[in-house]
């Protein structure tokens, strides 16, 4: 049994579930948690080789799933509602798809993903997968809080974020996460997935989902710009397959939120109202 690192915020109330993004920790929701908990219990975890939780090989959705519920079982957590963004977002859905009698419902922060084939597709795997795992110097943390800067991200909470999602080393440089092996498996779980589209994708999951997407792009950085047109066409696709689920699926909620895609650490007053009103929603 591989049981993932957990941090409970504490609260009472209906119980939340939140997970972090990709090369990211649970430390990003530090500034959204403490908000949560005036109506939840809180509690967040590490992705498999994120953060502080242990590695797994080959790193696989059903795995993953696997010590999820191990680990929620070890916390004393029989049912929740089920928060994530980005890759959180996505395993978030299949954790509800996969365990509908423990997922009371889910939410998916701007966790859409494009399948292998889609232009430009490859160009963004070998992107992540040359960052993965790369050890980095001793002012990497503070390259960090200068992007994060750009994002209205005050400081202190972008340096957190930072510090936890690496692992510092002797020599005063960080072992970055997550290492490259996982990352494979990581993308290749994404991308089949993404391949489905959005549509057909959450066909067949009967728990209420609130689907929210980012409102804003991230700022384009300089020799980027193809990722940015990347980034904007993409967007646009899943706008449109958003607006046909929110209209034709009862059990979908679709919101757009005036953020970029760290949305949760950029603005987590809006974050927290949106997943509170959401499952006070719910019923029950």
């Amino acid at each position: 049994m591989t049981l993932l690192h957990a941090h409970d915020y504490g609260g009472e109330g209906p119980q939340l579930v939140l997970l972090h993004g990709y090369g990211r920790s649970h430390a990003d929701w530090d500034a959204a948690a403490p908000l949560l908990t005036a109506h939840h219990r809180v509690l967040a975890l590490d992705h498999p080789g994120h953060g502080r939780s242990p590695g797994i090989s080959p790193w696989t959705m059903p795995d993953v799933l696997r010590h999820i519920t191990d680990t929620l079982d070890a916390q004393g957590v029989p049912e929740a509602v089920v928060v994530g963004h980005s890759l959180g977002g996505l395993v978030a859905v299949e954790y509800a798809r996969a365990h509908p009698d423990r997922a009371r419902a889910a939410v998916n922060l701007d966790g859409f993903w494009w399948g292998g084939s889609y232009p430009g597709a490859e160009r963004v795997s070998e992107m992540l997968l040359a960052s993965a795992g790369v050890i980095a110097p001793a002012e990497y943390i503070e390259g960090q809080v200068a992007h994060s800067a750009r994002l209205g991200i005050p400081a202190a909470r972008a340096e957190a974020a930072a510090r936890a999602a690496a692992r510092p080393l002797p020599d005063g440089t960080w072992q970055t996460l997550p290492e490259r092996a996982a990352a494979r498996g990581i993308l290749g779980e994404l991308h089949r997935l993404g391949a489905l589209g959005v549509t057909p994708w959450l066909d067949g999951i009967e728990a209420p989902l609130l689907l929210v997407q980012a409102g804003r792009s991230l700022p384009s950085a300089p020799g980027m710009e193809w990722f940015s047109a990347f980034n904007t066409r993409f967007a646009g696709e899943v706008a449109d397959d958003l607006a046909v689920l929110g209209d034709t699926r009862p059990t979908i909620g679709v919101h757009r939120i005036d953020a970029t895609h760290l949305m949760h650490v950029e603005a987590p007053e809006a974050v927290t109202t949106l997943v509170t009103d959401f499952v006070r929603s719910l019923p029950g």
